[in-house]
């Protein structure tokens, strides 16, 4: 647990910490040690979308018809989240189209604020801080070189068993950054007030060592 030396929230409000950042920066890893040190319940909202794209896919329809991605947004359950499939690159590839769909983002937006807001909670994303909780009392924006990101996500795929050659991992790394940050709606940013985290040279414990010292900093 986390010690005592400064307030994490104003007096009865839920700690959100939001987590936001490309794939593979070191996010999910860092955000879920951040709740364990706290206390605090986790959410990977990215799986959101990666269950939502997994279900387009599953009913053989297209992620970017808006159509199918509603549907199965709106059909989305909690069980989804574990469902197995939800890790390959074609999952990512589905889950930022279908985040692009404004209705889908609508549909999983009410579920991502009352998990926050019930306890408080360690949200990770790619627009946690500037759409879901555009008022989280802590915004960090993790990010890495896209060489680095790309070979972190190439030794993830050989320890599932589901190799790719390095050059592909890469290719598919930087057109997702481009798909992100090019979309209309929420595309990916920092919010104005996030402290940006580069983790290229870092390894986990560093980064967890230097977001509490993040947290920690008094704040007006």
């Amino acid at each position: 647990m986390s010690t005592p030396d400064a307030p994490l929230a104003p007096a009865g409000a839920p700690l959100i910490i939001a987590i936001d950042g490309p794939a593979a920066a070191g996010k999910g890893t860092l955000a879920r040690r951040l709740a364990a040190h706290l206390g605090l319940p986790y959410l990977d909202t990215g799986l959101l979308y990666r269950a939502t794209g997994r279900r387009v896919l599953d009913a053989g329809a297209d992620p970017h018809d808006p159509a199918a991605a509603t549907a199965a947004a709106l059909a989305l359950q909690p069980e989804d989240l574990d469902r197995p499939g939800l890790r390959t690159p074609e999952a990512a590839l589905a889950a930022s189209a279908v985040a692009a769909v404004p209705a889908v983002r609508a549909a999983l937006l009410a579920f991502q604020r009352s998990f926050g807001l019930a306890r408080g909670a360690v949200l990770d994303g790619r627009d946690i801080g500037t759409v879901v909780f555009p008022g989280a009392q802590v915004k960090l924006f993790v990010t890495a070189s896209a060489e680095a990101r790309a070979h972190r996500r190439w030794l993830e795929l050989q320890t599932a068993g589901t190799p790719l050659p390095l050059a592909q991992v890469e290719a598919e790394t930087r057109q997702r950054d481009e798909q992100d940050a090019a979309r209309a709606t929420a595309p990916m940013k920092p919010a104005p007030d996030a402290v940006l985290l580069d983790t290229t040279a870092l390894d986990a414990e560093a980064a967890l060592h230097i977001a509490l010292a993040i947290i920690r900093r008094p704040r007006n």
